[in-house]
């Protein structure tokens, strides 16, 4: 059985989960349709002709076996109620289920253990057009200047358990998505320059420090993909990667999967000057924007490397690889 035939029946398996998970929210019977896969798996789910005329369709996310425990997905749904109530940061919210939970551990016999699973409010918004992003990354840096400063002042809740952003879970021995080194289409010839890429990063973000006002709780993937655009208002979805780690950490996502692009530069110009609207970003900051650019960059060639049956690493995988050294090299010529 090829690896292909083993992902599509992970998916309709998984499928057969989020039928059985309808019924916690008195859902059953709705129309699934899956919309991503990627670390989970989510649905858009339109309630059945049978249901309320003014039901709306929402969101049913199944969680990826062993990437989170049921504590540190309510740590990340507490900070998205937190974030929308007292921050003016819209995001999705959870739904309760039937029996008052958000969280809804459901089991299924097409799988061998049971997942999470929660449902959320489907909010109106588009994601931003590529054809002119300037003003989309200003409100962009708006949000995540918004974020930081409420994180900065946040009670995190006694269950509070969320993965760690430092280098040693992110390049390090023990990183969540696995070794860079495993990343696609890496070769012999190519580890070297991405090796001493790596040791700059880790030398620089060892100089630049965990202080309480440069390294806390962030979103952790504030892509394109994540924002959506609502009558000029920049919303934010998906915190499941939410963790602890570098605030400008953040400004390294918003450019995920096209940091080697030419109008990368005045796209983040333009993040700053948001940012600075909301929160002030010291020089120094202001210096090692590429250091966090390239930390996602590498971070990302370790995810293909792991998520390699992922359509989001098929299509991106490639020449990420090739385009990641020819951006150690520039970076190395500056900071190296």
């Amino acid at each position: 059985m090829n690896g292909l035939s083993t992902h599509e029946q992970l998916l309709q398996a998984v499928g057969r989960v989020a039928e059985a998970a309808l019924p916690r929210w008195g859902l059953g019977g709705a129309a699934l349709k899956m919309i991503n896969h990627s670390e989970n798996t989510t649905y858009l789910v339109t309630p059945s002709s049978t249901a309320s005329k003014s039901a709306r369709p929402v969101i049913l996310r199944v969680h990826r076996e062993g990437y989170h425990s049921v504590n540190g997905i309510k740590s990340e749904l507490a900070w998205m109620h937190a974030l929308q109530a007292e921050a003016d940061v819209l995001t999705p919210q959870a739904i309760r289920g039937l029996d008052g939970e958000e969280i809804q551990t459901v089991s299924h016999p097409a799988l061998p253990h049971p997942r999470n699973c929660v449902l959320f409010h489907l909010i109106d918004g588009e994601e931003p057009s590529q054809e002119n992003l300037i003003e989309p990354f200003k409100q962009l840096g708006e949000v995540t200047a918004r974020t930081h400063i409420h994180s900065m002042g946040w009670k995190r809740p006694p269950y509070f358990e969320r993965l760690s952003w430092d280098f040693e879970h992110s390049l390090g021995a023990h990183a969540n998505w696995g070794r860079w080194e495993d990343g696609p289409d890496m070769t012999a010839g190519r580890r070297p320059i991405l090796q001493c890429l790596v040791d700059t990063l880790e030398q620089r973000l060892r100089r630049f420090g965990r202080a309480p006002d440069r390294f806390g709780l962030i979103h952790a993937d504030f892509r394109l993909a994540n924002l959506l655009i609502h009558q000029g208002n920049t919303r934010v979805i998906d915190f499941d990667d939410c963790g602890i780690g570098w605030f400008l950490y953040d400004a390294g996502t918003a450019v995920s999967f096209f940091e080697h692009k030419p109008e990368v530069p005045e796209l983040m110009e333009a993040w700053k000057e948001g940012y600075r609207r909301v929160r002030p970003l010291s020089r120094e900051e202001d210096d090692e924007i590429w250091t966090f650019i390239l930390l996602r960059r590498m971070l990302l060639l370790a995810w293909m490397g792991s998520h390699h049956e992922t359509d989001l690493a098929r299509q991106e995988g490639p020449a990420y690889c090739a385009d990641s050294c020819e951006m150690a090299e520039k970076y190395l010529s500056r900071y190296g």
